[in-house]
């Protein structure tokens, strides 16, 4: 699988932060509080409880992939250490990888460090001990949509041939922080099947960082060989033309990008759309996954049921009952929850991200996002 000649986009975070279920601001005016509990980032106010402790056993650090770099033959250690030692880079992680034939059908595996990979996953992703427990014992974990074209069911087992046939135990499904990656393996696995060492190296970068910048200067350290892409750009310009849904009524938002405008007009006039869309990108990845989380989360935007209660609203989806799971819905309850915390005003829009989930690195991120929406969608 080379990213230097398939372009390589990730959801910059996945799912709902797993938590108890908390009090919200109510529509009278309620004090208010998170739909969710506060992540394992720096800086939350309590680590996520179904979620691995970090080395010294006290909360692990999550890492959103921002840049992606591969170079034909593989990325040599002495690029990735360069490359770690840029100004603006957090954290760097080299992934094997290759295309391989699963099933009978050709797939783009990754081999990785069930440890190493398990913090720059999506959020669900990484507090689920069954994934990180089956890919450790050597089990094969794919994306819904990748066990779909396989033809894939958990607990049973597939030829896998690269180097060498293999027949390996298919674990489960879920989602990955790289969009164009069918599938991870241990590195055991991936040394059996014949993946190329080092095939590329995620890059974390700092929170507001010049990502065009880092780009530059990883590309000079990988030499004109290698390709370097902004993951974040690339997901918020394909993954915002995505339709809501595929046979949508006339009338209702054609894409996910008109959906994040139309809410926030219509249920929170003030509220920037792209605070809005840079939540949904964090909490499903725009659908990609609707949980439930283990705190029973659902939907797009991750409500608790008892949070979709106050908050739900039939918004742009068909009358009736709002369906929670269904994004024509979700979306403007999200907006409206908002919108009870403050987010229609610049000076308190922060503390309504904060309302929406207790965690410091959440608002950072979610401002952060927002802003390369606003770039790239001007």
């Amino acid at each position: 699988m080379a990213v230097a000649a398939a372009a390589v986009s990730l959801s910059v975070a996945g799912s709902a932060v797993q938590a108890a279920d908390a009090a919200v601001a109510s529509p009278a005016g309620g004090t208010p509080s998170s739909h969710v509990s506060a992540d394992l980032r720096p800086g939350s106010a309590s680590p996520r409880p179904s979620a691995s402790p970090g080395p010294a056993g006290g909360p692990r650090q999550e890492l959103v992939p921002d840049l992606i770099a591969a170079v034909p033959g593989g990325i040599t250690s002495a690029q990735v250490t360069k490359i770690r030692k840029l100004g603006g880079v957090v954290a760097v992680l080299p992934v094997d990888g290759g295309k391989v034939t699963v099933n009978g059908k050709s797939a783009d595996v990754l081999g990785v460090s069930p440890q190493a990979f398990r913090p720059w996953t999506p959020l669900a992703t990484a507090a689920s001990a069954t994934i990180w427990s089956d890919l450790s014992q050597g089990q094969l974990i794919s994306t819904a949509a990748a066990a779909g074209k396989l033809h894939l069911t958990a607990g049973k087992s597939y030829p896998v041939s690269g180097a060498i046939f293999e027949r390996m135990p298919f674990g489960g499904t879920t989602a990955l922080s790289v969009n164009g990656a069918d599938a991870v393996v241990n590195l055991t696995r991936a040394a059996q099947l014949g993946l190329a060492k080092n095939f590329a190296v995620l890059i974390s970068a700092t929170q507001g960082a010049d990502l065009s910048t880092l780009k530059s200067q990883v590309q000079s350290v990988i030499g004109r060989r290698g390709q370097v892409v902004n993951l974040v750009s690339y997901t918020l310009v394909t993954e915002g033309q995505r339709p809501v849904e595929v046979n949508a009524p006339a009338g209702v938002p054609a894409n996910w990008i008109q959906l994040f405008q139309e809410s926030a007009a219509t249920y929170c006039p003030g509220l920037p759309w792209t605070v809005l869309a840079a939540i949904g990108e964090i909490e499903s990845g725009d659908g990609a996954n609707d949980g439930p989380s283990s705190a029973g989360a659902e939907g797009p935007m991750q409500f608790l049921p008892s949070t979709w209660a106050i908050w739900g609203t039939n918004g742009f989806g068909p009358p009736g009952t709002p369906d929670i799971m269904n994004p024509l819905d979700a979306v403007p309850s999200a907006a409206r929850l908002l919108c009870g915390s403050g987010g229609s005003n610049s000076a308190t829009l922060a503390g309504a991200i904060f309302a929406y989930n207790h965690a410091t690195w959440y608002v950072d991120e979610v401002l952060a996002l927002a802003s390369e929406y606003a770039r790239n969608n001007p």
